[in-house]
């Protein structure tokens, strides 16, 4: 009985299912799944409506209003932010700035450097050579070496016959170029019959009885006396045949002068010092061109040397090192640092240390102090022994300077035999 009312109640079911058109909303898995219903449950729709209410009643937190007060202090952080990144922007500009110019200037200065050297400075030299010195024999070897050498040099006529001179280019500030710079140094090449024109008219001239008008010792007096830094040489060639023959081989320049002048020895020397002290020039005897043309080789390299001397010989005292470490002690105007030379002046005794010559110089300040304490006792012992009893302190020790050291400090500033040895 109850199985026959379960086979209607499932016919039932079956009909009505049949019979509903499913929604159009469903997908396929939902229209098959059986437990999927098209009602919504009251209990869903409840909570939804509760939560709704909820949120509802949830009220949004209301933003708080600046004052201008507060406005005006955020722009001015923003601006002092603002202006902090500028002026870091700007001191790292600057920065980059001054690096780039220190890099130009060292460039520069090591560009300057490399012209001052010799061999790059010797290239701006220029051997003046007097068109009458070529009329001598010899000359060609003079110019076949400044070729060789490969420096410059030129053939003109100059105020001093029998000259040769120096010229060096400098360049000129901006974009001017460069200017020739006249060297100081000059060499006069004589053969021996113009060297003893010269030689007569300094004697006349000694003598009071010429104003010294020899042919070349005229202009010659004239461009010293015009510029008196100038330095002449002046060379005399063809000196060796001559006194070699009249000598018998043997002999010197001033006896072929004075047999050819009847001069005596004191004749000779007083022409040779007068024009090398009171004129600056100085007389040189050589055999042959050759010879003049190292004497010349020798003055032009000795002046493509003296730019780069000059700038290393710039400080006042280049030999001294700079630093705590070096054996000098600096000593300025008003007096400062002549404590620690007078100190450096009693360490140079033999086994006398630091720390001894300070207990020294604390108890003498200076060598005066010294000289009159040793004045105030009255014998000798005692002086010996002035100095025995001073404390010396060293690495946390105590200890006499003692009778040795006393003594040889005594012996060091008292003494007046200047061969005593003090140990």
């Amino acid at each position: 009985m109850s199985a026959l009312r379960r086979a209607k109640e499932w016919e039932i079911s079956a009909s009505d299912d049949s019979d509903v058109e499913p929604k159009a909303g469903l997908n396929r898995d939902e229209r098959a799944s059986p437990n999927n219903t098209s009602e919504t449950p009251p209990e869903s729709q409840t909570l939804s409506v509760d939560t709704l209410s909820e949120s509802s009643r949830t009220v949004s937190p209301v933003r708080k209003r600046r004052t201008k007060e507060e406005i005006e202090a955020d722009r001015q952080k923003t601006k002092e932010k603002k202006e902090a990144k500028e002026r870091q922007r700007a001191a790292r500009a600057k920065e980059k700035e001054e690096r780039r110019r220190e890099i130009q200037r060292r460039r520069k200065d090591a560009e300057e450097l490399k012209k001052l050297r010799p061999e790059n400075c010797i290239k701006c030299l220029n051997v003046c050579v007097e068109a009458a010195l070529l009329q001598q024999d010899g000359s060609d070897l003079l110019l076949d070496t400044l070729t060789t050498l490969e420096w410059r040099f030129t053939i003109e006529s100059q105020q001093i016959s029998h000259s040769i001179t120096w010229t060096r280019d400098v360049p000129q500030q901006g974009d001017e170029g460069q200017i020739s710079v006249e060297e100081d140094q000059m060499v006069l090449v004589l053969t021996l019959a113009d060297f003893l024109d010269v030689v007569i008219s300094v004697k006349e001239m000694l003598d009071s009885e010429g104003d010294g008008t020899g042919t070349v010792l005229s202009p010659l007096l004239e461009r010293l006396n015009r510029d008196a830094t100038q330095v002449v040489t002046m060379l005399v060639t063809d000196s060796e045949a001559v006194y070699r023959s009249e000598a018998g081989g043997e002999g010197f320049p001033e006896q072929t002068l004075r047999s050819k002048l009847g001069m005596k020895n004191m004749d000779i020397e007083e022409v040779l010092v007068y024009l090398q002290l009171f004129k600056n020039v100085s007389v040189v005897f050589l055999d042959s061109w050759q010879d003049v043309t190292d004497h010349v080789c020798a003055v032009t390299k000795a002046l493509s040397k003296r730019p780069f001397k000059l700038l290393t010989e710039q400080s006042e005292l280049p030999f001294c090192v700079d630093g705590s470490w070096a054996a000098g002690a600096r000593v300025d105007r008003d007096g400062s640092g002549l404590s620690l030379v007078w100190s450096r002046q009693i360490q140079q005794l033999n086994r006398v240390s630091p720390a001894g010559a300070s207990a020294v110089t604390e108890a003498f300040p200076s060598p005066r102090a010294l000289l009159q304490a040793y004045q105030t006792l009255e014998s000798e012992a005692e002086r010996k022994g002035m100095l025995a009893g001073l404390v010396v302190k060293a690495e946390g020790k105590e200890r006499r300077i003692g009778a040795e050291i006393s003594a040889r400090v005594y012996r060091c500033f008292t003494s007046q035999n200047p061969q005593l040895v003090l140990d």
